[in-house]
C-alpha cells in the first residue's frame, strides 16, 4: 500500500503512468478507505486464522488478498473523468484476459451498486466491472488526490473470498461466489503469466514503447514514512 501511494506521488510530479502487478506472501484482508471495520470484524478471529489486515488508500469493500493477482495504476489525473479512467484501465484488463484465453466482458447490471458495506468486494459486480459468466472476476477502486490518481484492482485466481465471512462478528447470509481464472481456464495461472499478459496489454493498447521502472527509481520513493501509516492500527482500525 505504501509503494502504491508513493507511486501516486511520483505520478503527480513526473506526469508518468505506472502499472504495478503483485501478489501477497500470506493472506491479507484489505479494507476500503472509508469502510467500517470496528465492531464488524473479529480481531481475534483474524489473528487465529493467520490473516493480516491492511486498509487501502482506495475505496470499495473488503477483499482477501491471497489466491488472486493485485494491480495498481498510478497516473496524473488531469482532466480525465472517473468513468473514462475506469474504462481505459478495464480495456487493458480485457485485452490481457483475452490473451490468456479468458472470455471476460463488462458488467451492465439493471440496478445500481450497493453503497460500501461489510459485504465482500466480490459479492456483486458494479457497472463496468470485469465479469465472466455474469460473475465478478476483477474488483477495482480508485482514489484521486491533488491531481493524481491511484486505482487498485484484484483479479481472482481461485475462490477463497468466503473466508471474509468467517472473520466477521455477524457474517449474515453467504455471498455469491466470484468468477475465477482457474475456472475460466481449467488450470491455475501463475502470477508471472498474468503479469506478462497485463504488461503486454499496456504495450498493445497504450504505449508500445513502455518500459519497466528501474530499481534506482523505486529506491528514491518515500516508502519508510508512508509504510508507518499502513502498519499503524489507528489507521487500519480507524472506523
Amino acid at each position: 500500500m505504501a509503494l502504491d501511494e508513493a507511486l501516486m506521488q511520483r505520478a503527480r510530479s513526473s506526469g508518468e503512468t505506472v502499472l504495478r502487478v503483485y501478489g501477497w506472501s500470506s493472506p491479507v484482508l484489505s479494507l476500503g478507505r472509508n469502510q467500517r471495520a470496528v465492531g464488524v470484524y473479529d480481531e481475534g478471529a483474524v489473528v487465529e486464522r493467520g490473516v493480516g489486515v491492511v486498509r487501502r488508500p482506495t475505496g470499495g469493500r473488503a477483499l482477501l488478498h491471497h489466491r488472486e493477482v493485485t494491480y495498481s495504476v498510478t497516473a496524473p489525473a488531469g482532466d480525465q473523468e472517473l468513468g473514462a479512467a475506469y474504462a481505459r484501465i478495464n480495456q487493458l484488463l480485457l485485452t490481457a484476459l483475452a490473451t490468456l484465453g479468458v472470455p471476460a466482458s463488462l458488467a451492465n447490471p439493471a440496478t445500481k451498486a450497493s453503497p460500501p458495506t461489510a459485504l465482500p468486494c466480490f459479492a456483486e459486480p458494479s457497472r463496468g466491472e470485469v465479469i465472466v459468466g455474469g460473475r465478478k472476476l476483477a474488483g477495482s477502486a480508485q482514489w484521486r488526490d491533488a491531481g493524481a490518481m491511484l486505482q487498485h484492482g484484484s483479479i481472482i485466481v481461485a475462490d477463497d473470498q468466503s473466508l471474509i465471512r468467517e472473520l466477521m462478528r455477524e457474517p449474515g447470509p453467504p455471498s455469491p461466489s466470484p468468477a475465477t481464472l482457474s475456472d475460466a481456464l481449467g488450470r491455475v495461472p501463475s502470477l508471472d503469466e498474468v503479469a506478462t499478459a497485463l504488461f503486454a496489454a499496456v504495450r498493445d493498447v497504450e504505449d508500445d514503447a513502455a518500459t519497466p521502472l528501474l530499481p534506482g527509481e523505486l529506491a528514491e520513493l518515500p516508502l519508510s514514512e508512508l509504510a508507518q501509516r499502513y502498519r499503524d492500527d489507528t489507521w487500519t482500525w480507524r472506523r
